[in-house]
């Protein structure tokens, strides 16, 4: 007699990698007779797999176990888990608070969770915030062969060394890993043969990725050499940055490797040299500032996006206009902009210069206001080019698909559904508020 499968539901929060994580999470359970499920309702097993970057992130994950109380209460078999970096750096927390989650799992020990749902079913409940030894990616069965959708992530490093004053990622994540390469390269494989054409590679710091190359120690760039040479796989991008492990070499590989997309998201945070400091960026913005001079040299028609924090604590009215003139200079595709707020256990936290409210409302829409307007324009140069776009799926509008631009833009334009997974030439016709509409050429 064929068992029914358990119905697993994940909600994601936050970046990419976490996106990543969900999938791998899903796999390894798969192992335990789940399959996934778009209806938390009908679920056999609830997981949040969470972020603890935003504002409030833990009280925002305790506000949602409690609203899966009456689910709990009508579905007593019901098991609810917790992942991530709030699991993480909350720990047996979440159990003291929630007597409805069964599990916690931090994010470097998912590959356990198989046994621990097991220890669950028996009764008990599970928390597994270690940093094991063993590696979950050698852990985890190889990626299922299964038909996927043209775009993939790809973990290849994990942890930050960094310790930016603001940020819990060093302590959630923890140090600094390099995935090996020949793992790296295997899992691309697989998702290609799966159906794959662009992976974008994943880490807190991507870009400090190094490991052994054919013998050799090698960096990022050469890691996407070789990625490079996996045929069917058209494009590479990597996510996210630190401007203190841009060098040379990756920089040159976006002025060659045809296949590495004409994109880079490099976080500055702030315009002022006091702030970055405070900051603990060990960089400066002239620093910053060459490097990008360095990067369009490579490659001109590159699209920059970056990420920034108003209203560190200290920061004062000539240090945001530090900010503006950076931007004004750099002239950014886009940009993730935020006011600050403490994080618990970070340094930042703990200083007393914190910036008034309403200071830091009035200078994020300043901000936000001048990158919107640069936005704008990087949308509205491309009107009149021609560029190409990988389709992903069904748009809005009858007979329409929606896909990427070389530079991430999204495109939607008039083609058969047969083109999803495809590569086509696109001339772009109009600019809209966060995407561009074109027209199939040829």
């Amino acid at each position: 007699m064929t068992q029914t499968p358990k119905k697993l539901f994940i909600k994601t929060y936050g970046c990419q990698m976490n996106v990543y994580d969900s999938e791998r999470m899903a796999e390894a359970l798969g192992a335990s007779g789940y399959v996934t499920t778009e209806v938390q309702d009908e679920a056999d097993m609830v997981l949040l797999n969470t972020c603890h970057i935003r504002e409030k992130a833990a009280e925002k994950v305790y506000s949602d176990l409690g609203r899966l109380r009456p689910l709990k209460d009508a579905k007593p078999d019901l098991k609810i888990g917790v992942a991530g970096c709030v699991a993480q750096a909350e720990g047996e927390e979440i159990l003291n608070r929630m007597p409805l989650v069964d599990l916690v799992v931090g994010p470097q020990s998912y590959h356990r969770l198989p046994q621990m749902e097991r220890a669950v079913g028996q009764g008990g409940r599970a928390v597994d915030t270690d940093f094991p030894e063993d590696d979950k990616f050698e852990a985890l069965k190889s990626r299922p062969k299964a038909r996927r959708g043209p775009t993939a992530f790809l973990t290849v490093q994990e942890g930050c060394d960094k310790f930016c004053a603001f940020c819990v990622v060093p302590y959630t994540r923890g140090a600094e890993v390099s995935r090996p390469a020949a793992r790296i390269v295997s899992e691309a494989r697989d998702l290609v043969e799966a159906g794959v054409r662009e992976i974008t590679l994943l880490g807190q710091n991507v870009n400090a990725w190094h490991g052994d190359l054919d013998g050799a120690e090698g960096g990022l760039a050469a890691l996407v050499g070789q990625l490079a040479q996996i045929d069917g796989l058209e494009r590479i991008r990597y996510t996210t940055s630190h401007p203190n492990d841009m060098d040379e070499a990756l920089i040159a590989a976006h002025g060659h490797e045809a296949k590495l997309m004409p994109y880079l998201h490099l976080p500055v945070q702030s315009g002022s040299d006091r702030i970055l400091k405070a900051m603990n960026r060990k960089h400066t913005a002239e620093q910053y500032l060459r490097l990008i001079e360095r990067i369009r040299a490579a490659r001109p028609d590159i699209l920059l996006t970056s990420d920034f924090i108003v209203g560190f604590p200290g920061e004062t009215d000539e240090d945001f206009e530090a900010t503006m003139d950076l931007v004004r200079e750099v002239r950014y595709g886009s940009a993730f902009s935020f006011k600050y707020s403490p994080r618990p256990g970070t340094p930042a936290a703990e200083r007393k210069t914190q910036v008034p409210v309403e200071a830091m409302d009035a200078r994020l829409q300043r901000l936000q206001a001048l990158l919107g307007e640069q936005q704008r324009a990087a949308q509205e140069a491309m009107v009149g080019r021609e560029t190409t776009v990988l389709f992903e799926k069904p748009g809005r509008m009858p007979g329409q698909m929606v896909g990427k631009s070389e530079h991430l833009f999204a495109v939607h334009a008039q083609a058969p559904e047969a083109m999803r997974g495809e590569i086509a030439r696109v001339r772009i016709t109009a600019s809209g508020p966060n995407s561009l509409s074109g027209e199939l050429i040829g």
